[in-house]
């Protein structure tokens, strides 16, 4: 019905959702380091795995508040149509938040201090935000584009939450990009995960 905001809104929330905890991730382990806290931590009977899960739950449960904020801001203040599952958004919520939560975690092992975690992060953000089809279509960019546009978390996540917002389509559908962010945040919180061992060693 070319009415614009049904398309634009429900990628500023998946936009919304990945520069929250990519943000508070990327400078989540670089403030213990720039603080010099990093040497008592490690001298603690906490593990390594104890240590992550900390940094990371409250990036979880902002990520997945957000979520659901934005979502009711977008039903009952621009009348945007949700059609499908709200378990299968909230689901691939969370293999989406894998992957962002991973790239932040990774930024902020490689990083020295806040600023420089930042500025990475915002690295990361536009160009994901820019080769995502968030702006413009996937379709038109050239060919060398597209082919980073697949390892690019937030190309997927547009693809499901329009599809469960528009379309009312379920997993049936969307279960390629889901097992596609499935398999990047996997991939992304075990660097992450190597990378921070590496700098306790």
């Amino acid at each position: 019905n070319l009415t614009s905001r049904n398309f634009y809104v429900p990628g500023v929330i998946a936009s919304i959702v990945m520069l929250v905890t990519l943000l508070l991730t990327s400078m989540s382990v670089v403030r213990e380091k720039e603080m010099g806290t990093m040497e008592q931590i490690v001298v603690t009977p906490i593990t390594s795995a104890e240590f992550i899960l900390g940094k990371t739950m409250p990036s979880i449960i902002l990520g997945f508040v957000n979520m659901i904020l934005v979502t009711l801001i977008s039903v009952f203040w621009f009348d945007i149509p949700v059609r499908g599952s709200m378990v299968t958004l909230l689901v691939a919520n969370g293999f989406y938040l894998m992957t962002t939560i991973g790239t932040g975690l990774y930024i902020s092992t490689i990083s020295d201090t806040q600023q420089q975690a930042m500025m990475s992060a915002f690295f990361f953000y536009l160009p994901a935000v820019l080769l995502s089809g968030f702006m413009f279509p996937i379709a038109n960019m050239p060919d060398v584009v597209q082919v980073f546009t697949y390892l690019n978390p937030l190309r997927y996540f547009l693809i499901i939450i329009r599809g469960i917002f528009l379309k009312g389509v379920g997993v049936a559908v969307l279960w390629p990009q889901m097992l596609a962010l499935l398999i990047l945040g996997s991939l992304v919180l075990t660097l992450a995960v190597k990378r921070f061992h590496k700098n306790i060693a």
